[in-house]
């Protein structure tokens, strides 16, 4: 018997979500405070092909541009151990590979940040003005916001995901509740409220299939730019907002 159409296994391209391989690398970098110059690429590249994996197993699509950073890594670590025959005679560093695309991509980010900053300070008025009004502000969490990621995102549901119990399966064809169910129900939160917090959205989640429906009608909404995902600078509270 085929599968209803809302209860078939739900698939998300990662390339709808942001840039590219070089967002996850920057990420990392980030996350463990690293020179870019000096990056220990044995941990960039398990950590890379551990985020690559854990997405697979939601049912997020990797692009083509994904695994073949993965090979230039793998690669790079393979060079890194195993000299190349010849080149005893101060040999370029094979993580210079890397290094120098990532220093440029950071490079060309930063600029386009600078020349949209007056952009982006308006649109957080706005976005502090419109929280102010939400009933969810109501319980007073201090400081400013930040647009964040989806690879913050990721880290603070595999924080989430961690606290379910290990006895519940990883069951990516919901019997219970649809993506597309689930993305209404948000939607209902957030047209009463205004903006909700990202860890609310999981507190009556109790299996893990029902959290991962969660995070991924999350995903969708935030490709479809119907929601906006902002945290706290002081506190780290993620917050999801209403579009």
């Amino acid at each position: 018997m085929e599968q209803k159409q809302d209860q078939a296994p739900y698939h998300v391209h990662l390339e709808d979500l942001f840039d590219g391989p070089m967002d996850l690398l920057v990420h990392l970098v980030k996350k463990n405070e690293l020179d870019i110059h000096d990056i220990p690429i044995a941990l960039i590249t398990q950590q890379y092909m551990e985020y690559l994996q854990w997405l697979k197993s939601l049912n997020i699509d990797i692009a083509g541009d994904f695994i073949v950073m993965a090979a230039t890594l793998a690669h790079i670590k393979s060079r890194m151990l195993l000299p190349t025959p010849g080149q005893e005679d101060d040999p370029e560093d094979p993580r210079m590979e890397i290094v120098r695309p990532l220093a440029e991509y950071l490079q060309l980010k930063y600029a386009a940040e600078q020349l949209t900053e007056r952009d982006l300070l308006d649109r957080d008025v706005f976005l502090r003005r419109d929280i102010d009004n939400a009933e969810a502000w109501s319980k007073g969490e201090p400081g400013a916001l930040i647009q964040i990621g989806l690879f913050e995102l990721i880290d603070a549901f595999q924080q989430i995901i961690k606290k379910v119990s290990q006895e519940c399966f990883w069951d990516l064809t919901p019997d219970t509740i649809s993506v597309k169910s689930r993305i209404s129900q948000i939607m209902d939160i957030l047209e009463d409220r205004g903006s909700v917090t990202f860890q609310e959205l999981f507190e009556a989640q109790v299996t893990r299939k029902d959290i991962i429906v969660t995070f991924l009608a999350i995903l969708e909404m935030a490709r479809c730019q119907v929601i906006r995902i902002m945290q706290h600078v002081e506190s780290g509270i993620i917050r999801i907002i209403n579009g």
